[in-house]
């Protein structure tokens, strides 16, 4: 499997992707990994609806995405992996699927996480899932629209730490 872009975008696909990422991606499938996502019929059927046409659309439980990715069959395929989170994208890292960057593009503020750009809001396991990337090497740029200038997360998470 050929890996032609990674994103973190918990809206998953919408109309900034369908209409700029999947382009950039050039991949002939977007596959999801999410667990939670992977379990939920109704969302499912309208992220499928959702993409751009000629585009093939899977959602997976993480642990099955690192095993297509693994299976012969689909060598020469590429794709375009869109995560939730970073832990998820940890998961499939720390099983060797070589993803070498992470585009991260969206994570909603929630109770308990903290704003560090208009887009992005971080709580405890994605600084740790993140700093878990960084030291397995994945280069973690922060780019919510593909004009933006890409930011290195881990300056924004290490401004966090010396703020507190």
């Amino acid at each position: 499997m050929i890996i032609n872009f990674a994103r973190i975008d918990d809206r998953l696909i919408h109309g900034q992707v369908t209409t700029v990422w999947v382009k950039k991606a050039n991949a002939k499938r977007i596959i999801i990994c999410s667990d939670e996502v992977a379990h939920d019929e109704i969302r499912k059927t309208l992220l499928k609806q959702a993409a751009p046409p000629g585009t093939k659309v899977n959602i997976c439980e993480v642990d099955k995405a690192v095993k297509v990715y693994f299976n012969p069959v689909y060598e020469n395929e590429t794709v375009f992996y869109l995560f939730v989170n970073p832990t998820d994208v940890l998961r499939m890292v720390e099983q060797n699927v070589p993803i070498k960057t992470l585009n991260i593009g969206g994570m909603a503020y929630r109770e308990g996480k903290t704003q560090i750009t208009k887009a992005v809001s971080v709580g405890p396991e994605d600084i740790e899932a993140f700093r878990k990337l960084n030291e397995h090497g994945v280069k973690l740029e922060l780019r919510v629209v593909d004009s933006d200038t890409p930011v290195d997360i881990m300056k924004k998470i290490e401004g966090l730490s010396s703020a507190q």
